[in-house]
């Protein structure tokens, strides 16, 4: 993926270092795979805006610059994160335009450890989320390497850590990043409100069905920002595309469920099948046309 040297977004807060809530650092290492890769797309929505709103005056007096004593390693993946925000608002801006309506970026958090946000402590063993009572997307970027090592998504063998930032596995992190942004869409544009009022009403089963419809549409929208930035930037290489569908297969919930357990339990589905999560994002790809990704109105996912 060729990302250096392009234009980055503004609306990235570095809180690695000071200005956020700790407790120490929570180490994603001993985490159980099943409950990591369950939070990798994000917090469920309804749990999201039920969450208590304790912090909100804290996260906007966060550190919006480097870290102090920055590392090489820390320096790449904000430059990194920052090149990936600004091509999604370079890709959502105009869309929105053509749909009558204002873009309005989301913020997105880097942290470590644990920080304040609208929606309560995040926290590392959380993954990356969106917090729709804030606007913000919430990272703690070592999750980056449990990508390449727990979970094993993509990714050479015995490079220098700041080397693989560029080498190993960058686009599958720059899905999780679009895929995040892609909630906040839906949050612009009420579906994600809708969602929540319908699961209020609904029964489990069917409120997990609806998550399912959500976190797939969100993986349409990822594909479609990863289409249309290409367009733009001829940024993708080789192996790019397939970087994404390797995380979309380990991060299903079938595959993390008989991985965890050795068993399926469809009815507790809450982010969709490994294989559909590749359909979904490879639609959006395909199409780059945000019709296409109707999650809600499709009679089949």
């Amino acid at each position: 993926m060729r990302w250096k040297g392009r234009r980055t977004s503004d609306n990235v807060q570095d809180r690695r270092g000071g200005g956020a809530v700790k407790t120490g650092g929570v180490s994603v290492l001993g985490l159980v795979v099943a409950f990591v890769a369950w939070k990798f797309f994000g917090a469920d929505p309804q749990q999201a805006y039920q969450m208590t709103k304790q912090a909100t005056q804290q996260t906007s007096s966060a550190s919006q610059t480097a870290p102090e004593n920055e590392t090489a390693e820390q320096k790449e993946a904000r430059q990194f994160v920052s090149t990936v925000l600004a091509d999604t608002e370079d890709t959502w801006t105009p869309i929105f335009q053509q749909l009558g309506r204002e873009y309005k970026a989301p913020t997105l958090v880097m942290y470590s450890g644990a920080t304040a946000t609208g929606c309560g402590t995040g926290q590392s063993a959380m993954g990356p989320f969106y917090c729709p009572a804030d606007q913000t997307v919430y990272i703690d970027t070592d999750f980056f390497k449990d990508m390449r090592t727990q979970m094993g998504i993509t990714g050479e063998q015995n490079q220098t850590e700041l080397s693989r930032q560029d080498q190993a596995g960058d686009f599958a992190q720059a899905y999780v990043i679009a895929h995040e942004v892609g909630h906040h869409v839906q949050t612009l544009l009420g579906i994600s409100q809708q969602v929540t009022q319908a699961r209020q009403q609904a029964s489990e089963t069917q409120g997990n069905q609806l998550s399912v419809r959500q976190e797939l549409q969100a993986d349409c929208l990822a594909g479609l920002w990863a289409k249309q930035t290409n367009q733009r930037t001829q940024f993708l290489e080789q192996g790019d595309v397939a970087e994404a569908m390797d995380a979309a297969e380990k991060i299903g919930d079938d595959y993390l469920q008989r991985k965890a357990r050795g068993s399926v339990v469809p009815d507790s589905f809450t982010h969709g099948t490994s294989e559909q999560r590749q359909r979904w994002f490879d639609r959006g790809f395909s199409s780059g046309d945000i019709n296409q990704c109707d999650t809600f109105g499709a009679n089949s996912l």
